[in-house]
């Protein structure tokens, strides 16, 4: 379809819960536009048409509001937490400036000042209360906001309270929240209701008593374990009490044998850690948000030396595959998922999949793998070695002001074209963006390359970076023949690294320190000079 066709078809279009036309010649009304997108969001997404006229038969007046798009579509996205993209026409009578907006997330309704905003028919008004009850509907019951019978007050931990209204305070800036009495504190954040408290009560404050007597299933396990063979891990901690009395000390165990890698780009040296924190976190937050606690098991961290395993039970939500996961949302617990966005440490519902992804990527590390995943427990793998550390000079010559209006797409374009894997047909729907500002080039039909200046790194003009397409044991299997070549001379370490080229120094060395814990290999030496050797 050319431009001229997309034009008619959206003068031609029915006003009402998909199409809204404002002609807004001059400055924009943020707000107005925010409870517009709501609205259309509520109704199943939309269109919001900025610089025509909404009386039929409608005429092209053009408008200069929202002379920066991008920044206006992060807003909107950052306070609606929903997905929103922008598109611009020129016409003879001025500029038309259209915002796509998605539909709202299975189960939950989105909310702007103050409300859930509809359409009935042309007119915008608040949600329904028969609406919002079958939407809150969609992803079955709620479990987290169930009443559980016989629990009090004293089930609960007042240093988790505490920790919550000081995340709470800290998001919101509201005294009047520092000075409420505790329970008026969770009465305000539904976590207790008149009927009684709530099981997400329990699970974000409950004590240890109260979740052994009522819900002993809603712990979380860490463990670490330095060798890939069962047996006992080398350090294990159980947590039966609730999410905010442990939420900061998991971080902590994983950041204990948190290796650096390093990564040199002309004159500087970047650090990067095996595990960042805000993948870490919003793991857990994950986890904590969208198991089925109905179900008996418990969630456990399981860390590696290069990876991280974060297994709950329950299965993906209803509606949720691998291939939607980063744009469907169904929150399980809803209550659950409410109270930690109140805090802080939920930015945007289901968006937390979409942080994953995005600085996985930017750390150059694998995404994330749902592979061992099944209908009764959810496995996610966070791999923490660098795949290609050149990714930083792309990057960076992108820029981070450039970057910050990027969507996951377009993180996924960018990984999907540095590792030469074949863009699927939705990233190619998506990949214009990149284009337009020059990140991508066209090379053929359906073929894209990042664009040569992303790839002269290094003073290497040109060059095609390879994706690390080895898995672990075959890179060990690679050092173990090097070793047995080298017979009884052995082999310093920088000629190990000539074995696998594309890995670091630390990848090199992670892998030697597999080897030699599990008795394949010895060193000699402890200097820059020891050489390493195989065992008979």
């Amino acid at each position: 379809m050319n431009i001229h066709e997309t034009l008619m078809e959206l003068l031609n279009a029915p006003e009402g819960e998909r199409y809204q036309f404002k002609e807004w010649k001059g400055k924009g009304d943020f707000k107005e536009a925010a409870k517009i997108c709501c609205a259309l969001a509520n109704c199943g997404g939309g269109k919001l048409v900025l610089g025509v006229t909404d009386k039929r038969p409608r005429k092209v007046v053009g408008t200069t509001a929202f002379p920066q798009p991008e920044r206006t579509r992060i807003d909107l996205m950052n306070k609606l937490r929903i997905s929103i993209d922008f598109h611009i026409y020129q016409h003879e009578n001025g500029r038309i400036l259209v915002f796509d907006v998605a539909s709202r997330p299975i189960g939950l309704p989105v909310q702007a000042d103050g409300g859930a905003w509809w359409y009935k028919g042309d007119s915008l008004t608040m949600l329904p209360e028969d609406v919002r009850c079958e939407i809150y509907a969609e992803s079955g019951h709620d479990f987290s906001s169930d009443i559980c019978i016989g629990a009090t007050l004293q089930d609960l931990d007042l240093d988790a309270i505490e920790d919550f209204r000081s995340r709470w305070v800290n998001k919101s800036r509201s005294i009047r929240i520092k000075n409420l009495p505790f329970e008026q504190l969770l009465i305000d954040c539904e976590a207790i209701t008149d009927k009684g408290i709530t099981y997400a009560a329990l699970i974000l404050f409950g004590t240890r008593a109260a979740l052994g007597r009522y819900l002993s299933q809603a712990e979380v396990i860490f463990e670490y374990r330095s060798k890939e063979t069962p047996g006992q891990a080398q350090q294990r901690e159980e947590f039966r009490v609730g999410f905010f009395s442990y939420y900061d000390r998991i971080w902590e165990l994983v950041n204990l044998r948190n290796d650096l890698q390093n990564y040199q780009d002309g004159l500087f040296v970047l650090d990067i850690p095996t595990f960042n924190e805000r993948v870490v976190r919003e793991s857990l937050l994950n986890a904590v948000s969208h198991r089925n606690y109905q179900l008996s098991g418990s969630v456990f961290v399981r860390q590696y030396r290069d990876r991280l395993i974060v297994e709950s039970p329950g299965g993906l939500p209803s509606g949720i595959t691998v291939g939607n996961i980063l744009n469907r949302q169904s929150p399980r617990n809803r209550l659950i998922a409410t109270i930690l966005a109140l805090c802080g440490l939920v930015e945007r519902s289901g968006q937390g999949m979409n942080l994953i992804y995005e600085l996985s990527i930017r750390d150059s590390k694998s995404i994330p793998d749902f592979g061992d995943s099944d209908a009764y427990f959810v496995s996610l793998t966070l791999n923490g070695l660098i795949l290609d550390g050149r990714i930083f000079t792309i990057f960076s010559r992108i820029g981070n002001e450039r970057m910050e209006s990027f969507t996951i797409d377009d993180f996924l374009i960018i990984d999907s074209l540095l590792h030469e894997r074949k863009l699927t047909d939705h990233l190619i729907k998506q990949v214009k963006r990149l284009t337009d500002i020059g990140v991508v080039e066209r090379v053929g039909r359906g073929r894209y390359v990042l664009a040569r200046g992303y790839y002269e790194t290094k003073g290497k003009s040109g060059v095609r970076m390879h994706p690390v397409s080895l898995d672990r044991e075959s890179c060990k299997g690679l050092i173990l023949q090097h070793l047995k070549n080298c017979e009884d001379d052995g082999s310093p370490l920088r000629e190990i690294q000539q074995v696998l080229p594309n890995h670091s120094k630390n990848q090199v060395q992670y892998l030697l320190r597999e080897l030699l814990s599990e008795n394949n290999v010895f060193q000699k030496g402890s200097t820059t000079a020891s050489r390493w050797f195989v065992k008979p």
